[in-house]
């Protein structure tokens, strides 16, 4: 399994798990956006469609974030174009930023909704200032994801310092049980 890592608002440094797993996960791509402070939806979307038809082989996107509200809108676009490539395996969705109250984003609002056409989980935090884990529960229904629970770890970005986050790499695990 190869597996292309969405980052999301400012990309993910050089302390945030993400890059981590870019580094150790096998088969890893990163997607590159041409501006990261400054996301457009339309943009990110077409630079990830982009990225994902120059991947070979069996594929999960790795998301955090608005990268995770990116992944979203692009699958539900390619399913709607019936365009979405065979490869594309399912999405691992960290953290989704609530796009519809977070207001340095709401330029990706409203939230996307629908069921997704692959295998999809996201992981929530019970402390995420950019999406309770109400709203968490609420699109993992939506996008017909499984939920999984990482506790109170904020945001599970760089300021968790989590390295290579070994509780995340077990729910991709478990997650690519399913796929």
């Amino acid at each position: 399994m190869n597996y292309l890592i969405v980052p999301g608002l400012n990309n993910s440094g050089p302390k945030h798990w993400q890059s981590f797993w870019a580094k150790s996960l096998p088969g890893a791509v990163r997607v590159e956006q041409r501006d990261w402070d400054n996301p457009q939806k339309g943009e990110w979307v077409e630079t990830l469609d982009k990225t994902v038809r120059q991947l070979k082989g069996d594929t999960i996107l790795v998301s955090h974030s608005l990268g995770s509200v990116t992944t979203v809108f692009w699958l539900l676009q390619a399913q709607e174009r019936h365009e979405l490539p065979a490869n594309i395996k399912g999405a691992f969705l960290v953290a989704p930023a609530d796009t519809d109250v977070v207001e340095s984003i709401s330029n990706f609002a409203p939230m996307p909704l629908g069921r997704l056409p692959v295998p999809a989980c996201i992981v929530g935090s019970e402390n995420d200032p950019y999406m309770t884990y109400a709203r968490a529960e609420f699109f993992a229904k939506s996008w017909g994801a499984k939920l999984f629970n990482a506790g109170a770890l904020g945001h599970i970005n760089s300021d968790c310092d989590l390295h290579e986050w070994e509780q995340g790499r077990a729910f991709l695990a478990e997650f690519e049980k399913g796929v």
